[in-house]
């Protein structure tokens, strides 16, 4: 039942945390589709964990069902040719987004990038989330890798499943691929739960700042709460400025970002604005257990985001995104349950001491990768100008 705006309402929603529980729910999904399954993903390794999804594709497209897989083309492009001919073989269609051509081309649109982790199997159930398809663990010594997903069941499932029906039309149209994987499917999911719930994507069409838009509105109505945990934040003027005005109106605002463990020239540009959310009230947590790939938040215990999407120009100004925005108060503690229990166990906070005590080096390496990722968004044209002023 549409709401309006593109909310739904009677959805059920289960929070899955890290590949442990995501990757069993997957795996059955595809193991019990009977009729339809597409699955998008930025990365697909051929691990152990890639093989075990990648055999059970296979044994569905045997079975009759038909599946598609879409997976971007740098994200995967060491995806290996023999799978990739062994699914094709089996009757699975498959695509890349953007096929990576030349490490060294110029071109503004190989940034333009498929990072959403969307799935939908027989119009009636759909995951959506931040986890790529290979395994979480990290190596010794480090938590498996700390993300979320949300398995959907209920009428919202309908705009996943177009969602992916769209992308997949778009792709093999550019690349004038044959393997149209038309979907005679037809499917109108029923009302399972009370959760209100609305797919949000990002792209570079109609959808450009409806991600970021939503973070912002969400911010700007809060009154009691913002809690955040992203991976790779680096929020352009107007979040920035939602986030500030919010803690100086008395909202706690909470911060869980990685630390600098990966993707180092976003993240020590990042740093580049702790002094001033710091002075404005913000706490500000780094997650030092292992590596952080979360894209989640909680405002005011009631609407609460999952998705692929970070707060970073990448995601905000580049990439196909899908997050999932949800108005659930039961859904939003569960989550905001789990990001707490990080913060407390997983996390050190940063306090107005480390900013001071920061030698010269650090700081000159900070606003050196902040100058150099404001020169990039200006050589390649995108943000305007206005995004990290």
């Amino acid at each position: 039942m549409m709401v309006h705006s593109g909310w739904r309402t009677g959805n059920k929603l289960t929070l899955l945390r890290n590949g442990a529980e995501f990757f069993p729910a997957l795996l059955f999904a595809i193991e019990t589709a009977q009729f339809e399954i597409r699955l998008e993903t930025y990365i697909f390794e051929a691990d152990e964990v890639g093989l075990n999804i990648a055999n059970a594709l296979m044994h569905a497209a045997q079975r009759g069902v038909n599946v598609g897989l879409l997976i971007d083309g740098f994200g995967a492009k060491n995806f290996p040719a023999d799978l990739r001919q062994r699914l094709q073989t089996a009757g699975v269609y498959f695509l890349f987004f953007r096929p990576e051509v030349s490490p060294f081309s110029v071109k503004k649109t190989r940034l333009r990038r498929l990072h959403r982790k969307l799935s939908c199997f027989d119009g009636r159930v759909a995951f959506v989330g931040g986890i790529n398809i290979l395994s979480d663990d990290d190596g010794e010594g480090l938590a498996p890798r700390y993300d979320y997903a949300v398995q959907v069941e209920g009428p919202v499932v309908s705009d996943i499943q177009q969602a992916l029906a769209r992308q997949w039309r778009y792709t093999s149209w550019v690349q004038l691929k044959k393997q149209l994987f038309k979907s005679f499917l037809r499917v109108q999911p029923p009302v399972v739960g009370d959760s209100l719930a609305r797919l949000l994507v990002r792209d570079n069409a109609r959808n450009r700042r409806t991600i970021e838009k939503s973070y912002i509105d969400a911010i700007q109505a809060a009154s009691s709460e913002v809690l955040i945990a992203n991976a790779y934040f680096l929020p352009g003027r107007r979040m920035r400025q939602a986030l500030i005005k919010a803690a100086k109106r008395g909202v706690n605002v909470v911060l869980l970002l990685q630390d600098e463990r990966d993707h180092a020239l976003l993240q020590y540009a990042s740093w580049a604005f702790y002094r001033q959310f710091l002075d404005a009230g913000i706490d500000i947590f780094q997650y030092k257990s292992g590596f952080m790939h979360a894209k989640v938040a909680v405002i005011d215990g009631q609407w609460a985001t999952v998705g692929s999407s970070n707060i970073d120009p990448f995601s905000l100004l580049l990439a196909r995104e899908a997050d999932l925005v949800v108005q659930d108060e039961s859904f939003a503690k569960q989550l905001r349950y789990d990001i707490r229990l990080h913060l407390q166990q997983d996390a050190t906070q940063v306090v107005p001491e480390h900013i001071k005590n920061a030698g010269f080096a650090l700081r000159w390496l900070v606003w050196a990768c902040y100058g150099l990722v404001r020169l990039l968004l200006g050589i390649t044209g995108y943000g305007g100008r206005k995004y990290l002023e």
